[in-house]
């Protein structure tokens, strides 16, 4: 039995607005909420590259640094033998070896380091991740069917 005018009860605010809000109201409001979605995408997207932009620069900074104490290592290694050779006492020849190692220490230290930064390189994972999203949202869900 349908109920009597007196017992229906009267529509939610919610109710109502649904009632009277157009098809092209609808749309408009999805393509709003669309192009706010995409416009957050790309902020995140800038965002995230910046962030693996200076990593990746510090990175490239050690392994340059890595080079450079690397060149010293060979040039004081060169001179340490060819003065060493030259002379049969302990002199500037081990001093030169000394020298050679502290500069191989550095030049291990800044390679170590620019590894490091390197590692932690990691793309644009929250980009990528809500954009494997978005298929998912657009297909209706089971419970609305």
């Amino acid at each position: 039995m349908p109920p009597t005018p007196a017992q229906a009860k009267p529509p939610t605010p919610a109710q109502a607005k649904a009632e009277s809000t157009s098809l092209g109201d609808l749309l408009g409001q999805v393509t709003q909420d669309m192009t706010t979605l995409m416009r957050q995408e790309v902020e995140l997207a800038k965002v995230e590259m910046k962030q693996s932009a200076t990593r990746a620069g510090k990175g490239a900074g050690m392994f340059g640094g890595a080079a450079v104490a690397g060149y010293f290592v060979l040039l004081f290694l060169s001179v340490a033998l060819w003065y060493g050779l030259g002379t049969t006492a302990i002199g500037f020849g081990w001093s030169a070896v000394i020298v050679a190692v502290i500069w191989a220490i550095i030049a291990a230290v800044l390679a170590a380091r620019g590894r490091t930064e390197m590692k932690k390189i990691k793309g644009l994972p929250q980009t990528s991740e809500t954009l494997q999203e978005f298929p998912r949202t657009m297909k209706p869900s089971e419970e609305t069917r």
